[in-house]
């Protein structure tokens, strides 16, 4: 399926007086986006399944610390290797070869699944032999009974590290291809799969049921892309020389010598430190993490990814002698949209943020204490969720130009500052210098990174960032107002205590504030709003 469909006349209707290329190219960002954020949608419901269902089973415990431990290998291991990858070389290579050399593009495919193949199958052994030093080396603070259930479940979590990489090579190309529906609904899968997993056996096997479903998981993700290439000649080829392979060695090796420093320090460090603020902290810290998570998958990573291989496209042009106006104007695009979604979730998620921990995980073994550790963690984690938004579309502009180095030295020395801020706070703050920490991270990687792409660019003036911003917080403060006085008048009349309350506490303050904030963008004419209202009538046959 193609998500290639132009809507340019929908696009059209709502700023007339736009360029037509524009225009054109602003829907298919829109339309791109909105198709990848549907992906995320229902990944992230069930995501948000899963963590229900585990705050329900095994609560935030020892047990939750373990698991959650145990899914550091893999995730580390991607992120590392292929996860780090899609989005900086995989995709602005792939985007060029998808062009015009569609031969040679197969071939370095091949190339580097054989190569993943290869390499992580011995990964996997080691970590199979040695799982009781590993869990040590990231959570030494646990007991001995949680360091011991933890390398039990990660001898069963570490083999998916081989499906994860594979899918990410996969989704790379998908991306590349335009082909956004495959890789934009693969997390969906892998959620789904712990999901079910975790019903059918947890009072067989207990927390090791989540961790197999994770295995499970990460096999249907690997197999829902394959299903996306199958016009794909590919195969068993190891050809170190391959210059595609080297220009992907080359881009990938700064952000590899980052994320070396980022995932094996930075964050082993950051468990370790949560590890020593008592049982249950780092079960707080991923609860909230993933909450955080929500809308930053839904807007900075969806506009991202579909900014993303047009960016390329015009950055390769740019080197060939053409102009940056393109690069610049649909750069610009993407930071409008970026910011007219994400700055009403941050300040949605803000005010709500207690009934909506209380909804989603306050069940069974979750206790109000829980409750309410995890919405303070989530609250500072708010703090920085903006500037990670904006960010991530810099970190890709940079990754579009084929320039891989300066986002990693930002984020080396980003990550420095953010453990000694960590560090320095602890003592007084406990687990939330964490957060606190985390959030002047993202404020000071986006500062640095815009300043030095505003440079580079010659600025972006005239494409309408300001106003829009503005009208953005303008709105979003009017909205964050408006939800409030519902949260409070629905908590007046219906309290909390059972299910339907909940619901209305969260569901009525939630869908008033953004009838409001979209209200007030109507308004005020912010092309945006139209170009996503545009997207979904056509998605829908409207």
């Amino acid at each position: 399926m193609s998500v290639e469909t132009s809507i340019g006349e929908d696009a059209a209707s709502v700023n007339p007086l736009a360029p037509p290329s524009t225009t054109h190219e602003t829907a298919q960002i829109a339309r791109a986006a909105g198709v990848i954020a549907l992906g995320n949608v229902i990944s992230r419901v069930l995501g948000l399944v899963r963590e229900t269902i585990k705050a329900h089973l095994f609560g935030a415990g020892g047990a939750v610390d373990a698991y959650t431990v145990a899914t550091l290998v893999p995730t580390m291991m991607y992120d590392l290797l292929v996860g780090g990858a899609v989005d900086s070389s995989l995709v602005p290579v792939f985007s060029e070869l998808a062009e015009e050399q569609r031969k040679e593009m197969w071939a370095l495919v091949s190339i580097l699944l054989s190569l993943v193949v290869v390499a992580l199958a011995l990964f996997i052994l080691v970590v199979e032999l040695f799982a009781p030093q590993v869990a040590f080396l990231l959570s030494s603070g646990s007991s001995d009974a949680v360091l011991a259930q933890t390398a039990r479940l990660l001898r069963i979590t570490v083999p998916a590290v081989l499906f994860l990489n594979m899918t990410g090579v996969l989704s790379g190309l998908l991306y590349a291809l335009k082909r956004f529906v495959f890789p934009a609904f693969a997390a969906a899968l892998f959620n789904a799969g712990i999901v079910v997993m975790t019903l059918l056996f947890h009072n067989r096997i207990g927390i090791a049921a989540m961790a197999t479903g994770l295995l499970a998981g990460a096999v249907l993700q690997f197999t829902l892309q394959l299903l996306g290439l199958r016009d794909a000649r590919l195969r068993f080829k190891l050809a170190l020389a391959h210059p595609g392979l080297r220009r992907i060695v080359t881009l990938y090796t700064p952000i590899v010598l980052g994320l070396l420093f980022e995932i094996l320090i930075s964050r082993t460090i950051s468990y370790n430190l949560a590890s020593r603020t008592g049982e249950g902290g780092i079960s707080w810290m991923n609860y909230a993490t993933y909450v955080r998570q929500l809308p930053q998958g839904l807007v900075a990573t969806a506009v991202s990814f579909a900014v993303l291989p047009t960016l390329s496209v015009h950055a390769a042009k740019e080197r060939n002698g053409g102009s940056s106006g393109a690069f610049q104007g649909t750069l610009a695009k993407g930071l409008r949209l970026v910011a007219v979604l994400i700055v009403p979730a941050t300040v949605g998620l803000f005010i709500l943020a207690q009934p909506t921990i209380d909804l989603v995980f306050e069940n069974g073994d979750f206790l109000p204490f829980d409750t309410l550790m995890t919405t303070q963690a989530l609250q500072f984690y708010l703090l920085g969720l903006p500037f990670a938004a904006v960010d991530l579309l810099f970190i890709f502009a940079f990754y579009a130009r084929q320039d891989t180095l300066t986002p990693a030295l930002i984020g080396v020395g980003v990550n420095i500052l953010y453990l000694a801020t960590a560090i320095l706070l602890l003592p007084s703050w406990g687990l939330f210098s964490l957060m606190i920490a985390d959030s002047f991270k993202q404020l000071l990687h986006a500062l640095v990174a815009g300043a030095i792409l505003w440079r580079r660019l010659g600025g972006l003036d005239g494409h309408g960032l300001f106003r829009t911003l503005g009208v953005a917080l303008i709105a979003a403060s009017a909205m964050g107002l408006a939800a409030y006085g519902a949260m409070i008048g629905m908590q007046n009349t219906f309290g909390d205590d059972s299910l339907i309350a909940e619901l209305l506490v969260v569901g009525v303050p939630g869908l008033f504030g953004a009838g409001v904030y979209i209200g007030l963008l109507s308004l005020m004419r912010v092309e945006e709003i139209g170009l996503l209202a545009s997207a979904v009538r056509r998605r829908l046959g409207w």
